[in-house]
């Protein structure tokens, strides 16, 4: 029962759809009561909770996968950012697949300190 709420969702929106149809289709009364069923899991699904799969200290300390990204005619990287406190970012170099954490927002410019190549920088975007 991990997905009870998106469940109910679904089935409302199912629900409301057919009824809808049914009602144009074939029969008034059994479209609004299909429609009714619709608005009533809808009603159950937004009142029950959801329930995450990771706890926020899980969130808190993800971290990318390690390992070296395509070769796609230049080299690439990855900056993940953390949108609550603290704000830290995280730089994947493609080239070598090393992963550092910095605390702050993405920097102006930066250069892998293990394959010492400059990743960006403002000037040049």
């Amino acid at each position: 029962m991990k997905n009870r709420r998106e469940n109910f969702l679904i089935s409302s929106i199912v629900l409301i759809v057919m009824g809808a149809l049914m009602s144009l289709a074939i029969d008034v009364i059994m479209g609004a009561i299909v429609g009714l069923s619709g608005i009533l899991c809808f009603i159950i699904g937004m009142s029950t909770s959801t329930e995450m799969g990771l706890s926020p200290e899980a969130v808190a300390n993800w971290k990318p996968s390690m390992g070296r990204l395509p070769d796609a005619g230049r080299f690439m990287y990855r900056v993940d950012v953390t949108m609550d406190e603290p704000i830290s970012s995280t730089i994947l170099c493609g080239p070598c697949g090393n992963l550092e954490s910095i605390d702050g927002p993405r920097p102006d410019h930066y250069t892998c300190s293990v394959c010492n190549r400059q990743l960006w920088s403002t000037e040049e975007e």
